[in-house]
């Protein structure tokens, strides 16, 4: 295996400039490291009484239930939150495999009257979350429930918000701005990539600006997910090798996200492990359970790693072309996250080593900068073995959208916890490289 130090030229405008306290500064927040020699006693309480907030892990996550056959526990947990008259969304693939059926017939031997809302489509767009929410109101439902994939995950957060919050769902971009508490939410992901069944996200498409909105709120994180492989077998291959690289991407980027913590990154290193293990196993043998499991239980820590530590470049980027052409999510992240490695390492590339430690590179004797390199390119091929296209420009982007696509990047919320900061000229200089 040949080790290729990225050539200079390769590098966006500035890259080679950072000092050295700049790249020493990458890891600060929340670094695992960063701990005291000794530990003190009791003492009093005072308003500076925390030695360092960067010793602080604060780790959210639902009650979680992961095993074939756990869809049969969806009544009683519906139950146990509050359920009398659940409003289930879905989408007609859902629908139509099969799984919607048999979730309702749990609901209902568990003495509840569940509605069932399906008109939810890829990217869930902010008329579909108004309308469901006007179901919603319609039929007098209570807990909310998903099965089905990211998109019905979010579209059923969105009915959350709406419920208790007021107002159109576009209003709610951005962090915290979730004030009041939401109805319970109960979700059974039928995909092994988005994490939605576990965060505090929310990703909605803005139909008139045609870009997507994130919606960050710890009110989001759902009270229970109810992770059963079995839903994963009837996904297209497709939706099968996208969700698969999201979910890799939220591996990757919590590791290196600058809100990262000793929590998510043991949940983000395995769930790198898992994924890129198994991912291709699944697409050869879709009902082979050791492989679905081992993606279901992927995703899972891939989620619990990204929503406490947040994502980053990849993300905000891929929000932005997703909004523009309603694509595939997990498509884009594959196209762009190996121009993101490549960009982030340029300034700290030592958070890349574990990670390719992770998937299985061998990283003994190599400097820091050629295994994030090494990294990137295993992204890449992996990609290309799932039938992942090549560039953006596959996908329908063209010159002419990218200096629009890297100012609605500025603005995404993932953006922030990306571990080097990044200008539109910046943003500009990787949507070409993934052209």
């Amino acid at each position: 295996m040949s080790h290729l130090t990225p050539a200079i030229d390769a590098m966006p405008p500035g890259s080679l400039a950072w000092s050295q306290p700049e790249r020493n500064g990458a890891d600060l927040l929340s670094d695992p490291d960063t701990v005291p020699d000794e530990l003190s006693g009791p003492r009093t309480a005072m308003p500076d009484s925390i030695e360092s907030a960067f010793q602080l892990a604060k780790f959210h996550a639902p009650e979680i239930v992961l095993g074939p056959g756990s869809l049969a526990e969806l009544g009683h947990a519906a139950l146990r939150v509050g359920a009398r008259r659940p409003f289930l969304v879905t989408d007609g693939g859902i629908q139509e495999a099969g799984w919607v059926a048999e979730a309702v017939g749990h609901l209902q031997l568990a003495g509840l009257r569940p509605v069932v809302w399906s008109d939810i489509t890829p990217n869930p767009k902010d008329r579909e979350v108004q309308a469901a929410y006007e179901q919603y109101v319609a039929s007098a439902g209570d807990v909310i429930i998903a099965v089905g994939g990211g998109s019905c995950i979010d579209a059923a957060k969105g009915v959350a918000i709406l419920s208790s919050n007021g107002g159109t769902i576009l209003g709610y971009a951005g962090v915290d701005k979730v004030t009041q508490p939401i109805p319970p939410l109960v979700m059974a992901p039928s995909t092994s990539g988005t994490g939605a069944d576990v965060s505090q996200f929310a990703v909605i498409t803005d139909t008139a600006q045609r870009t997507k909105i994130t919606i960050i709120s710890r009110t989001l994180v759902p009270e229970i997910s109810i992770i059963d492989p079995r839903l994963l077998i009837t996904m297209p291959d497709d939706l099968n090798a996208a969700t698969g690289l999201d979910a890799l991407t939220h591996a990757i980027e919590a590791y290196v996200s600058r809100a990262h913590n000793r929590l998510t990154d043991h949940h983000a290193l395995h769930a790198a492990h898992l994924i890129t293990k198994h991912l291709q196993r699944t697409l050869l043998q879709p009902t082979k359970a050791e492989s679905r499991i081992a993606m279901a239980q992927g995703a899972l820590e891939a989620g619990m790693a990204f929503t406490n530590a947040i994502l980053g470049v990849t993300h905000a980027m891929s929000h932005q072309v997703g909004g523009l052409l309603d694509a595939p999510h997990g498509v884009l992240n594959g196209v762009l996250l190996p121009h993101a490695i490549r960009f982030n390492a340029a300034f700290a590339p030592e958070r890349y080593v574990p990670l390719a430690a992770a998937v299985g590179i061998d990283v003994h004797g190599t400097s820091a900068i050629e295994v994030a390199d090494l990294l990137a390119s295993y992204v890449r091929r992996l990609a290309d073995a799932v039938g992942v296209p090549k560039g953006l420009a596959d996908l329908g982007v063209t010159e002419a959208d990218i200096p629009t696509l890297a100012r609605t990047t500025l603005n995404d919320a993932c953006l922030a916890t990306n571990p080097r900061d990044a200008s539109a000229a910046d943003i500009e200089w990787l949507l070409r490289q993934a052209l």
